[in-house]
């Protein structure tokens, strides 16, 4: 799964059931091009573009994107401040993936890839091709010093990459990376995703004479090896990256068709009115909509009806992925150390009375932590999941082999009541009473929690918690913060209960040790948002990570799903099945969009005509 220095912090997502792909590994001991997890590469060595994108695709035009906060510094790796967005145009990874396949990626800045027999290893060959902007040669040690910095640098990283011990050359254009464990047959696929820096520029000097710094923030334009470079920016504002024309990978099969406008442009904006208000007003292209409300109602303005902006959903965004999303407790805090406590607060959610009046029907409640996904536990255990289940069945909750998960359902006020009633006897069994109108513990003090928000959209959800918990003695206070404040706290875990998400794919793996591992519960700045330090869940996460194959992986990551959930670390939220888009029309894509993606901007291009007709923005 790929991993993003960016903290994910979006509030709603969606996601959509596929087949299983079947197993088909990297073949081991010889040099590949491409790199699955899952089904055998598409596209064969030596092929000239992917299927999905148009290879003559017209290359000019400006694009036009909105970001929310601000940004303060183009360190790509650096866990504290804002990096910029679009900071993926400068740098490149060493291997690539397509937009039409899950978990498969094929070679960039290295050519081709060999695993040992073993999976205690993998070589990448630098592809000689490759150059950084300055026109100097990517080389192995780039490589190499690369990982080694971000390891040093960043706690999640150091977390995500645990299991390597060393990165070396090899030989000539060559590096090895070992590992201190053999069957980990993800680890060579997410090597693949290793940001490649330049040693040279970032060991030298700015043009003041002043030496540069890896370790700290700076806002000077970086340099890179990918496609654009950083052309201006107006602090916190605004970032605008400009075409590479000599671009060492403009004919490499991976990047044709792709990249097309001369002109890529970030504008951030801090409120999200504000935000939306600037995409009516022609200051971007696209929207992405995550507020169900708006999407019903809010697309009135004269552009929409006379065709100028182009109303669009894409199933295609989430057919390779899936989510838990809702409101997590941060155990952390002792409140919420207690299962019984946290198992309440979701018979006090009322998701349904919220989709009739709030989300015009339009989500359904999540149930998994792998939402979408062929990984999603149903059920009772059988099979191998249940001899999985079986193997540590002292470490996890028995009701994992007597009690298939499901949400309490509300609705009405009859079944609210109903729910609130068990919440309270939960309460009661944790040790608490009603005094009064007030829930209190043994010494009188009253059960009491903040929960944390950045996004204004999302207050409407979280009163309906604040609400029917009040209902029951239960004092909750909504604490609304700027994103770069939000950011900070969730970094170094200071809050009691926030609404957000762990995304997942179709090859859980690595990653769930910095989600729910107890090595990250005090890693500050991992993704165990929740707290978590359970040796059953340590141990899952163990067995999947050697799975040898992609039924035991199933299996495995089904029962992960299964304690999860009947550990009540969450309250689940809600999510889509497909994405909600405006553009400006004043663009073209392929006819066929890929899989995975609509792709936008990267395989779309400037359409002159189109914004002959829209108006409004330049096409420089």
């Amino acid at each position: 799964m790929t991993l993003s220095t960016k903290l994910a912090i979006l509030a709603l997502a969606g996601f959509s059931a596929l087949a299983m792909p079947v197993q088909a590994q990297t073949p081991t001991g010889i040099w590949v091009h491409a790199d699955s997890l899952t089904e055998a590469p598409k596209y064969p060595e030596g092929f000239t573009h992917f299927d999905y994108v148009n290879a003559n695709a017209p290359k000019g035009g400006t694009v036009r994107v909105g970001a929310s906060g601000g940004f303060d510094t183009f360190n790509p790796i650096l866990p504290q401040g804002e990096a910029a967005s679009g900071l993926g145009l400068v740098y490149e990874t060493l291997m690539t993936t397509s937009m039409d396949e899950v978990n498969t990626s094929y070679g960039l800045l290295a050519s081709a890839m060999k695993v040992a027999d073993d999976y205690g290893s993998v070589t990448f060959r630098v592809d000689p091709n490759a150059r950084w902007h300055d026109g100097e040669a990517v080389t192995a040690e780039d490589v190499v010093w690369s990982f080694n910095m971000v390891i040093e640098i960043s706690p999640i990283y150091a977390q995500y990459y645990a299991n390597i011990v060393s990165a070396e050359v090899s030989a000539p254009g060559e590096v090895t990376f070992t590992f201190d464990q053999t069957g980990n047959r993800e680890l060579p696929h997410i090597l693949g995703q290793l940001l490649v820096l330049p040693q040279h520029w970032w060991e030298g000097a700015d043009s003041a004479g002043k030496a540069r710094n890896i370790k700290a923030s700076t806002l000077e334009a970086p340099m890179g090896s990918g496609p654009y470079a950083l052309a201006s920016y107006d602090a916190g504002r605004t970032v605008t990256y400009k075409r590479v024309e000599d671009y060492w990978g403009k004919d490499h099969p991976t990047q044709i068709g792709t990249n097309n406008f001369d002109t890529y442009r970030v504008e951030y904006f801090r409120d999200e009115s504000v935000w939306f208000e600037a995409f009516k007003a022609d200051q971007f292209d696209w929207w992405s909509e995550y507020t169900a409300r708006r999407w019903a109602t809010g697309f009135d303005f004269p552009a929409v009806a006379d065709g100028r902006v182009i109303l669009e959903t894409f199933d295609e965004d989430y057919n390779g992925s899936g989510a838990m999303t809702g409101f997590i407790p941060n155990q952390r805090r002792a409140l919420f150390q207690d299962e019984k406590v946290r198992e309440a607060l979701n018979y006090a959610f009322d998701f349904e009375e919220l989709n009739a009046t709030v989300f015009y029907e339009q989500y359904k409640r999540i149930d998994s932590y792998f939402y979408g996904l062929p990984f999603a536990s149903s059920g009772l255990p059988e099979g191998e999941e249940l001899d999985v289940l079986d193997s540590v069945r002292d470490l996890v909750p028995p009701s994992v082999f007597t009690e298939p998960y499901t949400n309490p359902i509300n609705g009405d006020p009859a079944k609210l009541r109903a729910n609130l009633r068990t919440a309270l006897n939960l309460l009661n069994e944790a040790g608490y009473r009603l005094d009064s109108n007030r829930l209190v513990d043994e010494n009188g003090e009253q059960l009491a929690f903040e929960i944390l928000m950045f996004q204004a959209t999302l207050e409407p959800i979280a009163q309906n918690l604040i609400t029917n918990l009040g209902q029951i003695g239960i004092a909750v206070t909504l604490r609304m913060v700027d994103t770069p404040q939000y950011i900070n706290r969730l970094r170094s875990f200071d809050y009691d209960m926030i609404y957000s998400s762990w995304a997942q794919s179709f090859s859980p793996g690595n990653e769930q040790r910095y989600f729910f591992g107890s090595s990250s519960v005090d890693q500050e700045g991992s993704r165990n948002y929740a707290g978590i330090a359970n040796a059953g869940i340590d141990a899952l996460i163990d067995k999947l990570i050697v799975a040898d194959d992609r039924d035991t992986q199933l299996a495995v990551v089904k029962a992960l799903d299964r304690v999860l959930l009947q550990n009540h670390y969450v309250v689940p939220g809600y999510a889509l099945t497909y994405s909600r888009t405006a553009r400006w029309d004043r663009f073209s894509r392929p006819d066929a969009l890929p899989e995975f993606s609509n792709g936008f901007p990267t395989i779309w291009w400037w359409d002159a005509d189109k914004a002959a007709r829209s108006g409004g923005a330049s096409a420089e």
